[in-house]
């Protein structure tokens, strides 16, 4: 070592490692030097022999090196130490020398300075050799070896090897470990195939692990026991540290092959070696040698159970997995509560089985689910100490209680059963029948509280079906709590089930009538009839399964003539009763009875009556329950047929069936083997439902009702669904569906709901349905998969095809395993409702998609449709809106737009989900033309031009009031003109509101809509009544001139005609169309045009005013021209009265002018100069309200120079009627003026000043000031 003194640690480290490079025995000794000066390289020492030991195979030679670093700061061991212990070997070799392993690394030597000599310490397991302990001195105090024997600890460090070696002989450790296999009785024989496989598999992985043991010898599979496979092998080194143990098993769990699922857990490890007692005597020895076998201690019980406190016994086992001589066992616990039990001990089996029994009173509710560790601990006579925990979770039986009434109700009441757990921790709440039939889930409601849990199940419509016991059960893991509640349902006929007959009829005074009420059940029942507070007897008839009650009725046993309501009672067992439907009798005179027949009855030229089918004379099979109504009309002498809503036979079973299924309490269990009969009996029924129009609707109705029932749905139920909707979409049905729509129905819309509602409740993989009228596509969402979704469906016969496609960045946004389905139909388009706008359809595919999770945020759904509209009308990309025309649904082309048309397809993009279609409009810009985008350029520039051109007004009569309002017609004239502007600002304001509500689509745009759209009607309809205010005002100073009424009178009528009548107008119309939600347009917030013609609200007043205000104007300008005697006014009224007309001569045309343009727009077919028309002059009617209402007045000319005059020049000349030096734009002598003048035949010096007209929108489309037609 290089100065001794100036190093404070040094310690050497011995590394094993294995090369297939060829190696020179003979070669000198290989240098592995390091002095670590404060984290630097100083120096190397002489090289230490190095020393080659002989192993076992594999083949690779392994290789002794002892390695010598040094270190100035004693500090550096235990980092150095540290790090060593965390490598994991073998540590493979770098780049240059690929070939050699480094299997081990262990230090062996430590020095250290004490007392101003260098003490070297061994570690533990090695000793210096005795060669070096007899010329050395050794380190007394820290070594108490003899003299002659291996020392720990020598004063100075030799100058030459061999450092501290390991000690004592080799160490054979008897191992074994568990595979996680099924144990082969192959395992038993040595010679066989599989005992050799495994031997040489699981050798090989041990090999490399415990090879970097000190001193490693060899290891060897000993044999195979039953228990999974438990391996038992024997390692033999000459040391077995923890810690490289540790490090040795986990090295064998990473070599062996997956498949032998070998338990990290369960290496369980037996110490064996010699000990040797040496006794010397002088130069005599005497020893004895003893093998000592050490045997870790394994404790084997469950670690995790739960234990139900229902004081039922459980058993928690521990047992010893060595036998030993215990002397005892004992159990303890420790946790929140303290539930002792019962030990058994069998201390020579090595096991003891300690007894639980918990009860709800040492486990109450609160504490469900608290853990408690029991730990069992061995002792043996020796000292020796094993102990295993076994953490047992205590689960409360739940009590339940339950209702305690008796429940007994008649068929169609109600009752409710309240089942009450005093425990709110379970994995499951249901119920089910004394059959064990689980109940459908939309029949009982679940809360969790705190303490305790609730569950309610409610029937409202209980039928025979639900007379029964009912058992409420929670769980909780394996364990139930169960309660059961009998119900008695009595027999009692539901209201819709009793057929009565008449419906309605026409008694005469004078004769009877026979009325009655049928069932088809024969229960024993009391039935009377009644009318008002009189009664009459039943008489019963059995006719087949039906059950008729008969009853004579007298027209004389009432008061005749009058309308009465006749009812038929139902009385059961249990005392309880039920009404039918009302038999609307109608006592009359004989007189005018033309039509007679002894089944419909009497009844008067146009008398309409409805009757039951089968009670009526249609024709039909004896026996057969027909169902549905059919519609009478007295016509001459006869009765005809004026509607026929009969429903077949086999249908009207299925409807009955569909309606008891709702009702049932298993019905989503029958629901499969329903749709599987009903898709069979519609297919064998196509001729029915062609010829009985009310088979159709009642088809629908049961689809939509099955369409309410199920949460999930599978492949089978939904083909079943989707065949019977081909069946009632074929073209042989077609006729059936116009019959349908001449009705006014909306079962298209009811029919594609259904569709809707069924497809989210799809639950299968992907899926394709093909039939001819409909088809059926789906995808699920994997969870970690990016994919989009593109469908495409084809239907030659139709000549249609279409496209959907979601692209993959919007699918991210879907909850995992959500199910996106695609139903196409080819020919909906043509029995859907026409759209309301007038617009009609391409022959295009409608397609529906929907997703089986609700969307939250906005979702872009791509389509393309076949173009087979050769005429080149106007796409318009529309969903179907349920919302609309009063919930019974309607085109609607909101959040929708064409991307890009083709001679052979459309495409579109809509920001929703439901039902698609194109339409063809002749008449509406298409969104993306050239004409769309000039009409909102317009309105937009129009627009800005009004609002400032507004408030520049209002800003001009506020600056010159004073100077303009000195006599009472010029104020009256100047309050018009302000609250014109004002009104027609704020519905500028209310426009832009609307245009943001449609265009931006924001959450609140439905009501926001209604708002911005009664606003902007009630603004609108101001500035045409404050025209007439105006034109008003001006008649009445000239025509009653004699007649003065006050300034205040004068405003309170003016107010209450301006603001009054608009708001009497807008109201009355939102409150008589909002409630049928059709106040509004579909596509834009204003007035609806197509359901309601709301819109003549303000079109019809607009247009009065126009023609009463021209007709003012003509009568004005006579009498000016003209005046009578003792009607001529003075000079400045006259002058007042003379501007007033002018300007209600040059608005009103315009104000006409626009609104006539305007209506022309809302026709179909108008032309697009219409549209461009109107929305010029509707967008710069504020700029014409600056420019004619206020600025072509010359006294406010006069009043505003006076007012910014720096020379105050035009204050001397105010009272002036005429400017010498200065002509304004605006004067009389104005070329412009004279010819304003020329038009009423008067030049001179009057001032004109004209009153606003008015800027409104009809409707707004995309936010311009156009009409959508």
């Amino acid at each position: 070592m290089k100065s001794p003194r100036k190093t404070t640690l040094c310690f050497l480290i011995i590394v094993t490692y294995s090369s297939q490079a060829t190696l020179n025995l003979n070669l000198k000794s290989i240098v592995y030097p390091a002095l670590l000066r404060e984290q630097e390289l100083a120096g190397e020492d002489p090289a230490r022999q190095k020393r080659a030991v002989a192993v076992h195979p594999p083949p690779a030679p392994e290789f002794t090196v002892d390695i010598e670093v040094s270190f100035e700061n004693a500090s550096f061991l235990e980092p150095i130490r540290a790090y060593l212990n965390s490598l994991r070997f073998p540590v493979q070799g770098n780049d240059t020398d690929p070939a050699t392993s480094i299997l081990n690394i262990e230090v062996t030597t430590v020095c250290r300075p004490t007392r101003n000599e260098i003490w070297c310490s061994c570690e533990t397991g090695y000793r210096w050799p005795q060669e070096r302990c007899l010329p050395h001195l050794t380190c007394q105090e820290h070594d108490g070896s003899h003299a002659g024997s291996p020392c720990s600890c020598l004063k100075g460090l030799p100058p030459e090897g061999p450092f501290c070696q390991l000690q004592g002989g080799a160490v054979t450790l008897r191992m074994s470990v568990r595979l996680n296999v099924g144990f082969q009785e192959d395992l038993r024989n040595s010679s066989s195939a599989l005992y050799r496989s495994y031997k040489t598999d699981l050798e090989t992985a041990f090999w490399k692990g415990y090879s970097i043991l000190p001193g490693f010898k060899l290891v060897t599979v000993t044999g195979f026991r039953p228990g999974s496979v438990v391996v038992a092998y024997e390692v033999t080194s000459t040391a077995a540290p923890l810690e490289l143990m540790r490090k040795a098993n986990e090295q064998v769990t990473q070599s062996l092959n997956q498949t032998y699922k070998l338990d990290s857990s369960s290496f369980h490890i037996t110490y064996s070696s010699d000990y040797i007692c040496r006794l010397t005597i002088d130069v005599f020895a005497y020893w004895s040698t003893k093998k000592v076998v050490v045997t870790p201690i394994r404790i084997l019980a469950q670690e995790n159970m739960k234990v139900m406190c229902d004081n039922n016994p459980v058993f928690l086992n521990c047992c010893s997995e060595i036998t030993a001589n215990w002397s005892k066992i004992e159990w303890k616990q420790e946790g929140s509560i303290s539930i002792p039990g019962i030990s058994e001990t069998d201390t020579e089996s090595g096991c003891s089985r300690y007894t639980l029994m918990a009860d709800g009173t040492q486990c109450p509710s609160g504490s469900s689910g608290t853990t408690v560790a029991y730990t069992c601990e061995f002792f043996s006579a020796h000292g020796a100490r094993g102990s295993k925990d076994i953490k047992v979770t205590f689960i409360s039986v739940a009590k339940l209680t339950i209702t305690p009434d008796p429940i007994s109700v008649s068929e169609g009441q109600n009752f409710s059963i309240k089942c009450i757990s005093d425990v709110s921790n379970y994995d499951e709440m249901y119920w089910n029948t004394s059959a064990g039939i689980r109940i459908y889930k939309r029949f009982y409601t679940t809360r969790r509280y705190p303490n305790r849990a609730e569950s309610v199940l409610t029937v409202q419509t209980s039928t025979r079906e639900w007379n029964g016991t009912y058992h409420c059960i929670f769980r909780y893991k394996n364990s139930y709590s169960v309660m059961a509640k009998d119900v008695t349902v009595h027999p009692l006929p539901l209201e819709p089930d009793i057929m009565v007959d008449p419906l309605e009829a026409a008694i005469p005074c004078t004769s009877s009538h026979h009325i009655k009420c049928c069932i088809e059940e024969n229960e024993d029942y009391k039935v009377i009839f009644q009318t008002g507070s009189l009664s009459f007897p039943a008489v019963k008839e059995v006719i087949g399964k039906q059950v008729c009650y008969r009853h004579n009725f007298k027209a004389n046993s009432v008061s005749c003539p009058e309308n009465v309501d006749v009812f038929c009672h139902f009385i059961n067992a249990a005392n309880t009763s039920v009404r039918s439907p009302p038999m609307k009798l109608k006592l009359v005179p004989e007189e005018n009875m033309t039509c007679h027949d002894p089944i419909i009855g009497v009844g008067e030229p146009g008398k309409v009556i409805q009757k039951l089918c089968r009670f009526s004379n249609i024709r039909r099979i004896p026996g057969s329950p027909i169902g549905g109504t059919v519609t009478y009309r007295c016509v001459g002498s006869q009765w005809k047929v004026k509607r026929n809503d009969c429903i077949s036979a086999p249908i009207n079973i299925l409807l009955q069936l569909a309606e008891a299924l709702i009702k049932s309490p298993s019905q989503d269990e029958k629901l499969p083997s329903y749709l599987k009969n009903l898709s069979i009996s519609t297919d064998k029924a196509k001729l029915e439902v062609y010829a009985f129009p009310g088979s159709l609707g009642a088809i629908i109705n049961i689809l939509d009702l099955l369409s309410t029932v199920p949460t999930q749905v599978n492949s089978e139920m939904m083909m079943h669904f989707l065949s019977t909707v081909n069946v009632i979409l074929s073209k042989t049905i077609l006729n059936s569906w116009k019959m349908s729509q001449e009705q006014k129905t909306n079962q298209s819309s009811q029919l594609l709901d259904s569709v809707e509602r069924f497809s989210r409740a799809f639950r299968s993989e992907d899926s394709i349905i093909s039939q001819p009228n409909v088809q059926m596509k789906s995808m699920v969402i994997r969870s970690g998969l990016s994919t989009s979704y593109k469908q495409g469906f084809v239907f030659l016969d139709s000549d249609l095809w279409g496209n959907v496609s979601i692209d993959e960045n919007e699918l991210k946004y879907l909850q995992p395993e959500s199910f996106i389905v695609t139903v196409a139909f080819p020919t909906l388009q043509s029995i859907l409702d026409q759209d309301v706008q007038g617009k009609n359809f391409a022959n295009s595919l409608v397609m529906t998609t929907t997703v089986s999770h609700k969307i939250t945020t906005p979702f872009r759904i791509s389509m393309t449709f076949k173009n087979n509209d050769p005429s080149g009308r106007v796409p318009l990309c529309v969903f179907w809106n349920f919302n609309l025309n009063n919930h019974t649904g309607g085109w609607d082309s909101s959040g929708c737009y064409v991307k890009e048309v083709t001679e052979d397809s459309v495409s579109c993009s809509c920001d929703h989900l439901t039902s698609f279609s194109i339409l063809m409009s002749p008449d509406s810009p298409d969104p993306g033309s050239l004409l769309k985008i000039l009409l909102d350029i317009i309105s937009y520039i129009g627009l800005c031009f009004s609002i400032l051109s507004l408030a520049a007004c209002l800003a001009v009569e506020a600056v010159v009031w004073k100077s303009v309002t000195k006599n009472r017609t010029s104020s009256m004239r100047h309050i018009c003109i302000v609250n014109i502007a004002a009104s027609l600002l704020v519905a500028d304001i209310w426009f832009m509101v609307a245009a943001a509500v449609h265009d931006h689509h924001f959450p609140l745009n439905e009501t926001a809509c209604v708002a911005a759209t009664f606003f902007v009607h009630f603004f609108y309809l101001s500035v045409f009544f404050w025209m007439l205010t105006l034109g008003l005002m001006l008649f009445y100073r000239l025509v009653f001139i004699l007649h003065d009424t006050s300034k205040s009178v004068q405003k309170a009528i003016a107010f209450s005609l301006g603001y009054g009548c608009p708001l009497v107008i807008s109201t009355i119309t939102v409150g008589a169309t909002q409630p049928r939600e059709v106040y509004t347009r579909k596509n834009a917030c204003w007035l609806n045009w197509e359901d309601t013609k709301a819109l003549l609200a303000f079109v019809i007043p607009a247009l009065i005013i126009v023609v009463v205000n021209m007709t003012i104007t003509v009568v004005v300008i006579a009498k000016i021209l003209r005046p009578s005697i003792g009607d001529k006014p003075s000079k400045q009224e006259k002058s007042s009265l003379f501007q007033i007309s002018k300007s209600i001569g040059v608005l009103t045309p315009l104000l006409g002018l626009t609104w006539g343009f305007g209506l022309a727009t809302v026709f179909e077919g108008s032309n697009a100069v219409f549209h461009i028309v109107f929305t010029l002059l509707n967008a710069f009617q504020g700029l014409f309200i600056l420019l004619f209402g206020c600025l072509w007045d010359q006294k406010v000319q006069g009043a505003l120079l006076n007012k910014f005059s720096l020379s105050r020049w035009s204050s001397q000349h105010s009272k002036s009627t005429s400017l010498a030096s200065s002509t304004p734009v605006f004067s009389m002598s104005s070329p412009i003026s004279r010819r304003f003048n020329n038009l009423f035949g008067k030049t001179g010096t009057y001032n004109v000043s004209t009153p606003e007209t008015t800027s409104s929108s009809l409707e707004n489309t995309s936010s311009a000031y156009s009409l959508l037609n």
